[in-house]
């Protein structure tokens, strides 16, 4: 074989042979197409859809007018069905649609018996659980966002609509209102990374889906069972769904910054955790079991 043909294989090879960038993307793509793949979470999607609607026909043919909080203000402004549809969801319909995503992510993998086979792939485990984690922080932006633009929809659609009275009184315009709420729906999705960092971790330990869930569930239980025991209150601040308010304060004049980086610190801690713990049980995790 002469030099220049195996100079030629070898350039072959060189192009023929896929680079880890290409790896990567190619199993983020992957796994973003796993996730919103499932019916079942278009379901969940609609089901989120569904919340400022119901909300917002609710109170259409109350024919009330006036009350407490966000949800008072709705019938006078159908800008504000966009966040009380979003305070509504978050401490229960959006942290059950999280912890049935996160808790199937690597559970799911390992009960279909795909995930020995992704453990032993080029893209290299903690890869993978990047990827996963990925998948779960479009889904929380996703679920947000379902929330935001159907709470929009509905408001325009049910009620009149215009300048926004913010909650320290000043009146700002409808755009300015519009864009402190897509700020509170990404507030929102943030606010949901630490479930998603808990179930993660908790999808990692076993092959039942559904055992994953249901902890994943029981551990956001029980920070609610927590939060709610007066005695205990030097705690509540590290609870995971203590900052979680902190959203309404976007909506004052100038926002109250404070409470809202704690909340986000709060979070991104948790996830550090429990990301890490996922992964180290991840890359000592036997392929064969």
């Amino acid at each position: 074989m002469s030099l220049s043909e195996t100079a030629d294989r070898r350039d072959l090879g060189n192009v023929r042979r896929p680079t880890a960038g290409r790896h990567t993307i190619a199993l983020f793509a992957s796994e973003l197409h796993l996730v919103f793949g499932r019916a079942r979470t278009w379901v969940t999607l609609a089901v989120l859809a569904g919340v400022p609607v119901l909300v917002g026909v609710a109170i259409k043919l109350s024919g009330s007018d006036g009350g407490e909080g966000f949800i008072g203000q709705v019938a006078g402004n159908g800008f504000f069905l966009v966040v009380a549809s979003l305070g509504l969801s978050l401490p229960f319909f959006l942290p059950t649609a999280v912890t049935v995503v996160a808790g199937e992510s690597l559970a799911g993998e390992a009960s279909l018996g795909t995930l020995r086979n992704m453990l032993t792939a080029p893209a290299g485990r903690s890869r993978l659980l990047a990827a996963k984690l990925v998948a779960l922080v479009v889904f929380c932006l996703a679920a947000t966002m379902t929330i935001f633009l159907a709470g929009l929809i509905a408001g325009v659609v049910l009620f009149p609509i215009g300048d926004v009275v913010l909650l320290s009184g000043t009146t700002v315009s409808l755009a300015d209102g519009l864009l402190r709420a897509f700020g509170i729906a990404i507030l929102v999705a943030l606010s949901l990374l630490g479930l998603a960092g808990v179930g993660l971790f908790v999808s990692s330990l076993t092959s039942t889906p559904l055992a994953a869930m249901a902890a994943t569930f029981g551990a956001f239980i029980v920070f609610g069972i927590l939060g709610a025991i007066p005695q205990i209150s030097e705690i509540h601040p590290w609870l995971l769904m203590y900052g979680w308010p902190s959203f309404a304060d976007l909506l004052r004049d100038p926002p109250y910054w404070d409470a809202i980086i704690r909340n986000l610190l709060l979070q991104a801690a948790y996830l550090f955790v429990f990301y890490t713990a996922a992964w180290a049980r991840l890359t000592t995790r036997d392929i064969n079991s």
